[in-house]
């Protein structure tokens, strides 16, 4: 599938963005309906089976709902239809539970890109109870994992609540009219704002080498110190060092990410800092921690947005236009104030944020343990008037073994001309299908 084969409308194109960790993912695109007609043998309906063998989560499941469209399955998703007599939700919560995981992580191929092949995955060992009894194991999870995926929604939206009351904090820590004992200035009236040194090959070994900061390292009032890089700053190394109290500033991000500050409190030590940034150092009267609330408050109340500059998709904040942003400077003792007071506060959110992280992580834990439990067969009670799953298998054998055997065509090879002196080589083995893999489970 090439990117000229997609339409504004047509035919699906089920690709692994819409194969979610045991969720249908709506990601739209489109080939045309000439083109599906083409495709029909990976076409996929609904209650198909959809697996993504590519990815970090493997295997990842998804059961394709009902589309106003016809849809065919792309690249690195398998479909899979079960027998009749399988229900197809079974295997779906199987192909969920930590046992099917822990398997099929043995069996994952690649780093940088882990893949579950075909052979693998028809490999994964499904247990297959009486029909009566997936019925059974079925309705109990359902009903089970509904009441936690809504416990867990409730939560999701007590986060996105506190994120707001985060956001409402920071921005209404500094009013909008300034009382007459404040000072209105600028950044750059406010303190000096410098960019750091740029990076070069030619500085990747040297007799100074030294440990420094860039985008990837600052976070809103936060620095990872996880993946910290080295380069030589012969000769420049004063002028690039970073002092506890100074204040960095995302120079080159996204939209609404570009100004995102944190303060350097003297770790890691010994570090400087690259052109990705910005460092502000406070000038007299003006409190660092005082600095960091104010460009905080630039970031939510989106003041930065409005200076950026962007550049091949990313957006850039240059010291000469930040230094132009208003910057108000109220009495040190109100500094110390206001930042006391909007620290309690977002300690206050922070902790709230806690409980409902810990919520979701419980969530989770449930959700698991009703799958390892249905899949242990621990979830209902066993039926002795149910009839044997061996009858059940021993039939879809039989099923399988009187349906003749589809055969794929394979395209000739070209004929060859007068002129050609070297004979054909034989083939070796079957020629690669341009035809999406399917199997039953």
């Amino acid at each position: 599938m090439k990117s000229a084969h997609y339409t504004e409308s047509g035919a699906r194109v089920i690709r692994l963005q819409n194969v979610g960790d045991g969720e249908f993912r709506d990601e739209r695109a489109y080939i045309s309906l000439e083109h599906f007609e083409t495709l029909r043998a990976h076409e996929a309906i609904a209650g198909d089976l959809l697996l993504a063998s590519l990815g970090e989560t493997l295997p990842r499941v998804a059961v394709l709902p009902k589309l106003d469209e016809p849809s065919i399955v792309k690249a690195d998703v398998i479909r899979a239809r079960t027998h009749p007599e399988i229900l197809t939700k079974w295997v779906y919560y199987t192909l969920l539970a930590p046992q099917t995981r822990a398997y099929a992580g043995a069996l994952i191929k690649g780093v940088g890109r882990p893949r579950l092949g075909m052979a693998a995955m028809k490999a994964i060992p499904v247990p297959v109870p009486p029909i009566a009894e997936q019925h059974r194991i079925v309705e109990a999870l359902e009903e089970q994992l509904s009441r936690i995926e809504s416990g867990a929604a409730t939560l999701h939206q007590a986060r996105r609540r506190l994120e707001g009351l985060r956001k409402r904090v920071l921005v209404s820590s500094i009013p909008e009219e300034v009382p007459s004992s404040w000072k209105m200035t600028t950044v750059e009236g406010a303190g000096t704002l410098e960019l750091g040194r740029a990076r070069h090959p030619d500085w990747h070994h040297g007799p100074a080498m030294r440990p420094y900061l860039r985008v990837a390292n600052v976070f809103e009032d936060r620095i990872d110190t996880t993946d910290v890089m080295e380069m030589d700053f012969s000769g420049v190394w004063e002028k690039y060092r970073l002092e506890p109290g100074d204040v960095l500033l995302n120079e080159g991000q996204s939209p609404h990410l570009v100004g995102r500050p944190a303060l350097y409190r003297g770790v890691p030590k010994d570090v400087a800092f690259t052109n990705s940034l910005l460092r502000f150092k406070a000038g007299e009267g003006v409190l660092p921690e005082w600095a960091l609330l104010v460009f905080r408050r630039h970031l939510h109340a989106k003041r930065f947005m409005r200076e950026v500059r962007i550049t091949t998709n990313i957006a850039h904040l240059s010291s000469k236009r930040l230094k132009k942003v208003e910057f108000p400077i109220p009495p040190l003792g109100v500094q110390k104030q206001l930042v006391q007071r909007c620290e309690e506060l977002l300690s206050g959110v922070a902790a709230m944020d806690r409980q409902v992280a810990i919520g979701l992580r419980r969530a989770d834990a449930l959700r698991s343990a009703l799958l390892r439990r249905a899949y242990t067969g621990g979830l209902v009670k066993q039926n002795s008037d149910d009839e044997p799953a061996s009858n059940l298998l021993a039939r879809i054998a039989s099923d399988r073994a009187s349906q003749p055997k589809r055969s794929r065509k394979v395209k000739a090879p070209a004929q060859r001309t007068a002129e050609s002196s070297a004979p054909a080589p034989e083939p070796t083995s079957a020629p690669a299908l341009a035809v999406q893999q399917e199997f039953d489970l």
